[in-house]
């Protein structure tokens, strides 16, 4: 099991040093361009997420972004100690809605989902909050 770590202050200038650290793991895992560019999508959304949300845009909050793979998954866990949030009551959004409203934002989550194989969370009130995106390593 392979296993990298990076810490990153709750800053969207860190969002690119995020984006190379996912890039560059899952390249050395195998993955292709359009796999890593929609796992880096996924990413971004939860860190954005994390940085408006959780961190209410306080630039001191830690990131914590954790990747661990082997031969069958690739697994990228964010955690923060931020506010918590219940995924469940997200509602899947009505994309044709969204795009005739001109919208922007509010697609985290879905994306997440459509774009990763599986999408765990889990939070714990008042000390953290940990998104895994898992993507499935086919097998060569």
């Amino acid at each position: 099991m392979n296993t990298k770590k990076l810490i990153v202050k709750s800053r969207t200038e860190n969002l690119s040093q995020i984006r190379d650290f996912i890039s560059s793991n899952a390249a050395e895992a195998g993955f292709s361009k359009d796999e890593i560019d929609n796992m880096i999508l996924a990413v971004d959304e939860a860190c954005t997420n994390v940085i408006k949300h959780a961190y209410k845009y306080s630039p001191d909050g830690d990131i914590l972004i954790e990747i661990k793979y082997d031969r069958t998954a690739f697994t990228i866990t964010i955690e923060d100690n931020g506010m918590s949030f219940d995924p469940d009551v997200v509602p899947s959004p009505d994309l044709q809605k969204y795009y005739r409203e001109h919208r922007v934002g509010g697609l985290g989550m879905y994306l997440m989902k459509t774009l990763m194989d599986e999408v765990k969370y889990k939070s714990v009130p008042g000390k953290y909050n940990r998104v895994s995106l898992i993507k499935k390593i086919k097998a060569a």
